[in-house]
């Protein structure tokens, strides 16, 4: 039988349903490197470019990175420089992709969601908006916006105010209830919301016994918490009307089947294209083979199976 792997999120139409995450996957940088014109043939069905603030940030203290038996622990600190440049430099380059490129924003104070949204809404090159509401926040003494449902509602409503693009909001897990911050979303005007980011954790030096992060700890992401990621999709998918995007551990067709079937609309990778940049390629051919062999022709009709 014929697959069909055409997804749509809002007025996004999509030629499969894996995009990149957000800081994951740099085009502008790979596509110099790798022997691929990533211009003419883009793997991923939309393109999220690191987040970035509305003024530079230098990131955490190095080291950053640790590989982990299951996964990768980061403390960049959302090291960028500023949306201004972002707009000026980067847009120009990343609008001659062929898929649909979506802006990736964080904000030190809630009112940075607004402002950043107004200096994007009018960009022709932008097909959406990401609010990344898993950064400190100065109002709430350094903990993420996103752990407060009220925070994140404020948050989303200054940037709906500011712009009529496709709003799509990231949540973090590191909460009590992901559901009542996804309904918050949603209600201040999320018209998707994307979920999980990664999950806090630490490492030990095994000699010295210090932490080995120069934040002291990071975000935990790969396959470790992917049946963490599974059952935040499979909620908040069933409690909000919106679109969701599922992540968190996607490295292979299975993976992007499973969160799929649990309700996502989309998936996403990140830590597994470290490892091959390309890798999403396999996980879309896999993916029309595990649906053929399930009688399964869409992905409208893979999502939400497992409800």
């Amino acid at each position: 039988m014929a697959v069909n792997l055409k997804t749509a999120l809002g007025p996004l139409e999509l030629d499969h349903p894996v995009i990149n995450a957000s800081g994951t996957f740099d085009v502008l940088e790979a596509d110099t490197v790798l022997e691929e014109d990533l211009f003419a043939r883009f793997p991923f069905a939309a393109y999220v470019p690191k987040t970035v603030t509305l003024a530079p940030r230098a990131g955490n203290a190095p080291p950053r990175l640790y590989e982990t038996s299951a996964g990768l622990l980061n403390s960049i600190g959302l090291a960028n420089r500023g949306i201004e440049a972002f707009i000026r430099d980067d847009l120009p380059r990343l609008a001659l992709l062929p898929v649909p490129v979506i802006a990736s924003v964080a904000g030190e104070a809630t009112e940075d969601y607004g402002v950043c949204a107004a200096m994007l809404d009018g960009r022709d090159e932008l097909a959406a908006i990401e609010l990344n509401v898993s950064c400190p926040n100065v109002e709430l003494h350094g903990r993420a916006l996103g752990l407060d449902p009220a925070g994140t509602h404020r948050a989303v409503s200054l940037a709906r105010e500011s712009t009529s693009k496709f709003l799509i909001v990231k949540l973090t897990p590191n909460v009590t209830d992901i559901v009542e911050v996804a309904a918050a979303a949603v209600d201040a005007g999320a018209d998707c919301v994307s979920l999980i980011n990664t999950v806090h954790g630490m490492v030990l030096d095994p000699w010295s016994l210090k932490p080995v992060l120069g934040n002291v700890t990071g975000g935990l992401s790969g396959p470790a918490i992917k049946p963490v990621a599974l059952r935040a999709v499979f909620l908040v998918s069933q409690a909000v009307t919106a679109p969701v995007i599922g992540m968190g551990g996607v490295t292979t067709a299975q993976d992007a089947l499973e969160f799929l079937a649990a309700g996502a609309s989309a998936v996403a990778m990140g830590t597994a294209s470290f490892r091959d940049p390309l890798a999403v390629t396999g996980v879309v051919a896999g993916l029309a083979e595990l649906m053929e062999e399930r009688g399964i022709g869409s992905v409208a009709g893979l999502s939400g199976a497992a409800h």
